[in-house]
């Protein structure tokens, strides 16, 4: 049984106590978890019943503070923890194929003009620094507060990630904008 990124997301959660699933969603968007796995209201309730299905998680009752309604708690089953430890040694044992949208397009920029490229590429690395600088906070707060590395790893790998982007990238417009890297598309006042 394949668990989608966001069913890891929950079991590990239900691993820790059991909880609701707003108070899964709260802790996935505080812990910057959902820079991650795309979470979103509707898709973790969805998440949650479709584990409870499989019989992965199960619900224990339910729990209601003042005037909210009341929502239904949930815990991790043997099998779910299990199925939890099978997915993780899976993924961190052997690198997978994972097709993300930027290679793409990357691959096809060569249709636009070179300086189209180059400022499209300046802009994603300017985000991409705004992402570092966030990414930067978060693991200083985790530093302050103490909190063990082993818990924001994550926060770690995706900040060294997207510094090596911005890096290759900055080179990348670099080599477009002194004609270092041939281009098939010029703009019209290029030779």
């Amino acid at each position: 049984m394949t668990l989608t990124p966001l069913g890891i997301s929950v079991l590990a959660l239900l691993a820790e106590r059991p909880m609701h699933p707003y108070e899964m969603y709260q802790l996935l968007v505080q812990r910057r978890e959902d820079r991650i796995v795309k979470v979103r209201p509707g898709s973790l309730y969805h998440t949650v019943d479709r584990l409870a299905e499989q019989k992965l998680v199960r619900a224990t009752g339910t729990d209601r503070e003042g005037n909210r309604p009341e929502r239904t708690m949930y815990e991790v089953t043997h099998e779910g923890e299990e199925v939890l430890r099978a997915r993780i040694t899976e993924l961190l044992g052997a690198p997978i194929r994972e097709y993300p949208l930027f290679p793409v397009a990357l691959a096809e920029s060569h249709n636009l003009p070179a300086h189209e490229v180059a400022q499209l590429l300046k802009e994603r690395i300017e985000l991409l620094h705004n992402d570092i600088d966030e990414l930067d906070a978060v693991a200083q707060v985790a530093r302050e507060l103490d909190v063990p590395r082993v818990f924001w790893l994550a926060v770690e790998y995706t900040g060294t990630i997207q510094k090596a982007e911005a890096k290759w990238l900055s080179e990348l417009v670099s080599q477009i904008d002194s004609g270092e890297l041939p281009w098939l598309i010029r703009s019209p006042n290029e030779k």
